[in-house]
């Protein structure tokens, strides 16, 4: 009887046990299914817009971990993993929030300082707590007295923290975490590095897997020192958002200008009623992966330029009288193949090296070699093409020139007081390669004609230039722009049809500016040479230029005539004869864009608010002082007082390039040369790359408020541009574009491909692209760049703002689009 009474006391304190066991796990589920559903509620409040980078709420993680009053620690933990387990049956995503949050309060409780994401071994903690818990009950069972006094101390700590944590939850839960979320706002608005660096790097993760994870950590890689700024502050992110409203404001845009001005020609009226119709950008991005390219089948192949080699719109034209031929006719339809490589192509030589000389395969051309090689303009070494520095004008080198022009007339104060110049029919562009030397920028042209690629030598020597011509179509640059017109034995019939060539480069001019002619007419007395000058001298007169001085360069034997355009309207009302006449009052001089000449002059301004009125300052002041002619009644591109609107960008750009383009993208910028900003605005982001050995060409486009007389100004380079249509460069001349809200400006009116096609086709293979936009359209982009085998460097979002930067590869499609 004792030993059966002592067996059913056993059984029956087994019993008990084993139901007060059931009974805590019971209870352990309860709460935690009751934890888990409060804190799935407050996930969302912090969830990220879909961009295949959901960012987890730091302030979130930070949460104190949930303990329970009735239970031990290490029930409680085992408990815990066998919830976690049942729920991830009936719902995978529940499981993925409660793991993770789980994971993240055990290293908290560990590592108080710890503010960064879930990683690998959090994932595991619920697996090691498990079987930790399971060794520790055996234990138990063998020494219950001591570990249910340890028990006991811990269920009150835990209860504490419950209690405490059960109330926060509840809160966050009735008011959206607020108080988190201010948490989180102030911690970004104090600029919190490396915090944001862990932001950073868990957006990057979008649950795709393995790759996703690789490419997560190479875009933590490209991050590198998370205390050396991040890609997207939170400061720069809210200026980038209000950019992005920049053509709401009542700016008048060079488009406005060019169609109150001009009509334009039927052919393209009916095109660009066809892009406005069309769907641009809503091609699905996921099928732009498997988007089949091909080689464009073309005669100029490797040098192919959409907008100059039309050759169906050229067999079209009546006549080749003022040049037509050689300007811009392009496509009804823009591109979408590929331009490609020459044989033997290499990454170009660097700057500064690359003025002397470039490879040979790059540019394979030797015409301008036999026909010039005598005037040093370009000869073959080897591998090489080499520039000696000379040309038609300055045999004995362009440097000697450059400062023989100073030393006739002083006041032209190369790098001070004349800071931007035209340079018309450039050839390789080597006057504007050494005017750097001179802290001088020239914008140099000339048209894709029997002198083979004279631009592509140019922009391959790391010199501004594009391809055009003067014909019969104004040039792409607003009125009043240029401190200096140089022209170096160019043919150009200044005389010709009333002198219209010539009054085209006096509505660029700006006034007080100078025009530097050095050709032949000028120091030679050949019958034809002698006519042209009379007749120069004729027209320079009635346009009241004043010929400030004839000087001869006795080391390269020619003379230079340079004239000055007038600063008042006196001599203009003064003439005898009103030929060539002054244009009408509603002519904009500013209209520009697909606009024909026409041979009259433009009033200069004289009211001092006036843009023309007064001579900017001086360099560098003036690249970083908001021209004179904006004031405060002035409604600036992003809604404030033009004179702050103007200073805050320039603060904005200054901040982003130094704390995240120099050494957050991965961009080595010693390699970069020829740099373009697709949508420069102001012309910011080149202001604050003004100390880097880099030129910047800013686009404004058509449909954008006009602001590049104001990029001028500064003493930067910039050009009309609409990116619906090609750009009148040579395939692979730039080492990197940078756009801005470009993109979604673009949606509505093209398609985002044939865009995409041109930028590949003017990046140099191993160039770099930066994209900030919407995270929609950045993530549009990035699969577009996939398809097209661009290696993505880093991608970044943060409320609905995102950054990408990718490089170009030495891709190329081996089918060639079909020539029918």
């Amino acid at each position: 009887m004792g030993a059966h009474g002592k067996g059913s006391r056993g059984k029956r304190s087994t019993a008990s046990y084993v139901s007060t066991v059931s009974m805590v796990v019971f209870v352990a589920f309860c709460l935690l299914g009751i934890w888990m559903l409060t804190s799935s509620s407050v996930v969302p409040s912090h969830s990220q817009p879909t961009t295949g980078r959901i960012s987890t709420s730091r302030s979130f993680l930070k949460d104190p971990p949930p303990s329970f009053d009735d239970v031990s620690a290490e029930e409680g933990a085992k408990g815990a993993a066998a919830a976690v387990e049942q729920v991830s049956e009936e719902d995978d995503d529940q499981k993925s929030g409660s793991e993770e949050v789980e994971s993240q309060q055990q290293e908290s409780r560990e590592n108080p300082n710890l503010d960064g994401g879930v990683d690998e071994e959090s994932r595991k903690q619920p697996e090691q707590e498990e079987q930790s818990s399971q060794q520790r009950e055996e234990e138990q069972a063998g020494d219950g007295g001591e570990n249910q006094e340890q028990s006991q101390n811990q269920q009150q700590e835990d209860g504490d923290r419950d209690r405490d944590g059960g109330a926060q939850a509840q809160s966050e839960q009735q008011e959206g975490n607020s108080e988190e979320l201010q948490q989180e706002q102030q911690a970004d608005a104090e600029g919190n590095d490396a915090e944001a660096q862990s932001q950073a790097e868990e957006n990057s993760s979008d649950g795709s897997g393995d790759e996703t994870q690789q490419q997560t950590e190479k875009d933590e890689k490209q991050l590198g020192d998370p205390n050396a700024g991040e890609s997207l502050p939170d400061g720069d992110r809210l200026e980038v958002s209000n950019e992005s409203d920049g053509n709401k404001r009542p700016w008048a845009t060079q488009a406005d200008q060019s169609d109150s001005e001009k009509e334009r020609r039927k052919e393209e009226e009916a095109e660009e009623e066809v892009k406005t119709q069309s769907n641009g950008g809503g091609e699905d991005a996921q099928s732009l992966l498997g988007y089949d390219w091909e080689l464009c089948n073309v005669t100029a192949g490797p040098d192919y330029i959409p907008c100059l080699d039309n050759t169906k719109a050229i067999k079209k034209l009546h006549s080749f009288k003022h040049f037509e031929h050689r300007e811009r006719h392009c496509p009804e339809e823009s591109p979408t193949c590929l331009v490609p490589l020459p044989k033997g192509y290499r990454r170009p030589v660097e700057w500064p090296k690359s003025r002397d000389k470039i490879w040979y395969n790059n540019v394979p051309h030797t015409k301008l070699v036999e026909v010039k090689g005598h005037q040093n303009w370009v000869k073959v070494a080897g591998e090489y093409l080499t520039f000696p520095g000379g040309g038609t004008q300055f045999i004995h080198g362009a440097l000697h020139y450059i400062d023989f022009i100073q030393q006739s007339v002083h006041d032209i104060a190369w790098g001070k007081h004349t800071r931007v110049i035209l340079d018309v029919g450039c050839g390789v562009a080597s006057f504007g390669g050494y005017l750097f030397e001179r802290n001088v920028l020239a914008m140099s042209f000339a048209p894709k004609d029997e002198h083979e690629a004279q631009v592509q030598f140019a922009l391959e020597r790391g010199i501004p230039a594009i391809s055009a011509v003067m014909g019969s179509q104004r040039l792409p640059f607003p009125s009043r722009v240029f401190d200096l017109v140089h022209c170096a034995r160019c043919r150009v019939p200044w005389h010709g049809d009333g002198g219209t060539l010539l009054l085209e480069l006096n509505r660029v001019l700006r006034p007080g500016g100078y025009f530097v002619w050095s050709a032949t007419p000028v120091y030679q007395k050949l019958k034809e040479d002698v006519e042209i000058w009379k007749a120069m001298t004729s027209l320079t007169i009635s346009m009241c230029w004043d010929l400030v001085t004839i000087k001869k360069d006795k080391l390269n034997g020619v003379a230079a005539a340079i004239y000055r355009k007038p600063l008042s309207n006196e001599c203009y009302e003064n003439r005898k004869h009103h030929n060539p006449p002054m244009c009408n009052e509603d002519d904009d001089p500013n209209a520009a864009w697909y606009i024909p000449m026409k041979a009259c002059m433009h009033r200069v301004p004289v009211d001092a608010s006036e843009r023309g009125s007064q001579w900017p300052e001086q360099w560098p002041r003036r690249v970083a002082s908001a021209p004179y002619w904006l004031n405060n009644s002035q409604v600036g591109v992003y809604g404030k007082p033009a004179p702050d609107d103007f200073r805050s960008d320039y603060e904005h750009w200054k901040r982003v390039v130094t704390k995240s383009y120099l050494s957050g993208l991965g961009i080595d910028w010693s390699k970069v040369r020829n740099a373009m900003d697709m949508r420069a605005v102001y012309g910011g982001f080149a202001a604050a790359l003004k100390d880097l050995n880099v030129w910047v060409m800013n686009v404004v486009n058509v449909d954008a408020p006009d602001t590049l007389p104001i990029i001028y100004e500064r003493g930067l380079l910039g050009i009309y541009h609409d990116w619906c249509e090609s750009f009148s460069t040579y395939p692979r001349t730039y080492d990197l574009l940078h756009s801005d809200h470009l993109f979604s400006q673009l949606k509505d009116r093209c398609n985002i491909v044939p865009v995409m096609a041109e930028i590949d086709r003017i990046v140099r293979p191993g160039g770099k692209l930066i994209v900030r936009d919407e995270t929609h359209i950045v993530s549009e982009i990035e699969n577009v760049l996939k398809s097209l085998h661009w290696e993505i460097r880093l991608t970044f979002s943060k409320d609905q703002e995102g950054i990408l930067c990718a490089e170009k590869t030495e891709w190329r499609p081996e089918k060639y689009t079909d020539s029918s």
